[in-house]
């Protein structure tokens, strides 16, 4: 397996005789944004669990810098280099915004010298510095969000994969949004995957994208080709999708 990449090869997972994920493979490189788009249900979250360890998958192995992941626990894979946000907001409430990431920093290795300054350069980066001492439980949802991503960050991931991170944005939001994860994979040599709903923010970041519906993969590339796939159209809010992919 070659090495910077993140990978997945034929992944399947069940729920009770139900088949979640039907043998798909996906491959994210170091320097990328990829996209993972799909409807609802069509198992986009189930796939980045699995890559994170959180479900095992009933078939099928995952990769990270050539180094079978398969099976390992959550908290080996971070050490491997992969971090995530989830779809529901995760902070730990009764810690200040800077705590929240120096514990990230600091369960990843680094001294809590090191790690106050890995969480000041990211407050900064990610405009947060005058919430720095409030409790993280009282932001906003936004700003909740980019709590979350610059913990993920703090353990310095060679891949991070977002789930819905615009999720409850307004759109000024998921224009700042925008511009700082599309800054990441060169700034931070990392591979960045993204599972949002909000098209306009996926056109205009992602490198290229992969389609899920029922579980199985219906298309991937680049986004001209995948945005111009019939099963794509037709499996993702048709019209909707096409006027997004124009105006990206």
């Amino acid at each position: 397996m070659p090495d910077s990449t993140l990978i997945g090869s034929k992944l399947s997972v069940e729920f009770v005789g139900l088949r979640a994920l039907d043998e798909v493979s996906i491959e994210l490189g170091v320097g990328e944004i990829l996209g993972l788009i799909g409807p609802n249900g069509s198992g986009k979250t189930t796939l980045v669990n699995v890559l994170c360890g959180q479900i095992p998958p009933v078939s099928g192995q995952a990769f990270c810098n050539g180094k079978e992941i398969t099976g390992l626990t959550p908290v080996q894979i971070s050490k491997c280099g992969v971090a995530r946000s989830f779809q529901i907001v995760r902070v730990f409430a009764n810690l200040s915004v800077r705590e929240n990431i120096e514990v990230a920093a600091v369960s990843h290795g680094a001294s809590r010298h090191r790690g106050q300054q890995e969480a000041d350069t990211l407050l900064e980066e990610f405009g947060l510095t005058s919430r720095a001492n409030d409790l993280a439980g009282i932001l906003s949802y936004g700003d909740k969000r980019r709590v979350e991503i610059a913990r993920a960050l703090a353990a310095k991931p060679r891949f991070l994969l977002l789930d819905e991170p615009a999720a409850g944005m307004n759109e000024q939001e998921s224009d700042t949004l925008k511009q700082l994860l599309s800054k990441l994979p060169e700034e931070r040599h990392l591979g960045l995957l993204i599972i949002d709903h909000d098209m306009s923010l996926i056109m205009r970041l992602c490198h290229r994208l992969h389609v899920l519906a029922s579980g199985k993969t219906i298309a991937e590339g680049d986004i001209q080709t995948v945005s111009n796939s019939p099963a794509v159209i037709e499996a993702y809010l048709g019209s909707s999708y096409k006027e997004a992919a124009a105006h990206a």
